[in-house]
């Protein structure tokens, strides 16, 4: 009785051990659950928070030296053209010339923010840099200061885009890689500007954006090429673009609406002008690594939206009250790049524009008709957000007096990007 009575003692000792053993582990399983559920409800975000607001800081810092030949006159001082390619600004009819230049003028910062309202996220960008402010007299005698210019300002909520942004008509991520700001200028649609944009995706990697965007007409007269701007639109411009994300490619298809309009007491006049781009980028080779990039334009009065207003819109002819002439326009840009490794890569690519105008206008003989260009690169990244490059480029520029302009240029850029 005594040994049984022991064993009884000894499991209901071990029952109670076992019963308090599982409520500490189901307690200790409920906290770790916990901590999960914690750690799940996070924000996950690389940036820091204030409030229920996330901000971001970005950019980089950049620097830029380059050695030029004119054949055919000088840029002036000061002019965008020494510091980045602008067919525009090759001059013509002139003694040859050289040039050499540095600046850190393409350095950039970026701020972002984002909160949450109702069940959407509520974000907002703001960007600038320093490359499109005209030179100050007498910057590179002693300080080199230069004014920060607004690129990019807006918010997003839901499926909408509202302020200052690239035009719906453009797709900049099909630009290639280059020292140069921008690269084949001439080929290529540029233009960042007040959009209202509504961009609805349709699945499978679709999508289709609505944009009225912010109206300018540009002229030319018969006496001058220098393009005069008009303040006396009275629609906004109207962009439609079909596009597609996918792995390993991207391409889109936008066409243009605008309303062109100049008052010049009483001898302005008002006329349609309309657009088609389409653009692609396809990856290929090991990895992914190569890739091919095209963009092809046309259109009837979209000067302005061509390579940072290239030519004008339209002509406009005082004595021929109530018309304008608008210039039809022809560009396109194609590169390849090709990533010999993993850190080493290289961009060939070329651009081309040209630029007909009515022939019942008299037009300058300084307009611009054609420019075209072609540029090699080698790229080199030692770590990563490191970026070291050398480039060639040579350029042409013809107008339509006859007279033409080269230009051929060796340039070298390093960046860091945060």
């Amino acid at each position: 009785m005594n040994q049984l009575e022991a064993a009884v003692t000894a499991l209901k000792t071990e029952l109670t051990r076992a019963r308090t053993d599982q409520q500490a582990s189901a307690h200790m399983a409920q906290k770790a659950d916990d901590r999960v559920a914690a750690l799940e409800d996070e924000p996950a975000t690389d940036g820091f928070q204030v409030g229920g607001t996330t901000f971001r800081i970005g950019g980089f810092v950049k620097m830029v030296g380059s050695a030029t030949r004119y054949d055919d006159g000088a840029v002036p001082g000061g002019a965008l053209g020494k510091e980045f390619y602008l067919p525009q600004q090759i001059p013509v009819g002139g003694r040859s010339s050289r040039d050499m230049i540095g600046h850190a003028r393409q350095s950039r910062l970026f701020f972002e923010t984002e909160t949450v309202v109702g069940a959407k996220a509520l974000k907002s960008h703001i960007e600038f840099d320093f490359g499109l402010a005209t030179a100050p007299v007498g910057a590179q005698r002693a300080t080199n200061p230069y004014t920060p210019t607004l690129r990019r300002a807006f918010f997003t909520y839901g499926d909408w885009l509202v302020g200052q942004e690239w035009t719906a008509f453009q797709n900049p991520a099909l630009l290639p890689e280059t020292t140069d700001y921008v690269g084949p200028m001439e080929g290529t649609v540029f233009v960042r500007q007040m959009v209202a944009q509504y961009r609805r995706p349709l699945g499978d990697g679709l999508s289709l954006t609505l944009s009225a965007e912010n109206p300018q007409t540009e002229t030319v007269t018969p006496a001058a090429a220098d393009l005069v701007d008009h303040d006396n639109d009275r629609m906004p411009d109207l962009v439609a673009k079909l596009a597609y994300k996918g792995a390993g490619a991207e391409w889109h298809v936008a066409g243009l609406m605008r309303t062109l309009s100049v008052d010049d007491a009483g001898a302005g006049g008002r006329a349609m002008g309309w657009g088609v781009s389409g653009g692609a980028r396809i990856d290929f080779g090991p990895q992914g690594r190569h890739d091919l990039r095209v963009l092809a334009t046309y259109g009837r009065g979209i000067g302005r939206y061509l390579g940072l207003g290239a030519v004008a819109d339209a002509v406009h002819d005082p004595g021929q009250a109530g018309r304008l002439g608008l210039a039809k326009n022809l560009s396109g840009y194609a590169a390849v790049k090709l990533g010999w490794t993993d850190g080493l890569r290289s961009t060939f690519m070329a651009g081309y524009h040209r630029a007909i105008y009515p022939s019942d206008f008299a037009v300058p003989g300084l307009a611009d008709r054609t420019a075209y260009s072609f540029a090699g690169n080698l790229f080199w990244s030692p770590v990563k957000h490191l970026d070291l490059g050398i480039e060639y480029r040579h350029a042409q520029r013809d107008v339509v007096s006859g007279l033409s302009g080269q230009m051929d240029r060796l340039e070298m850029a390093a960046k860091y990007t945060f």
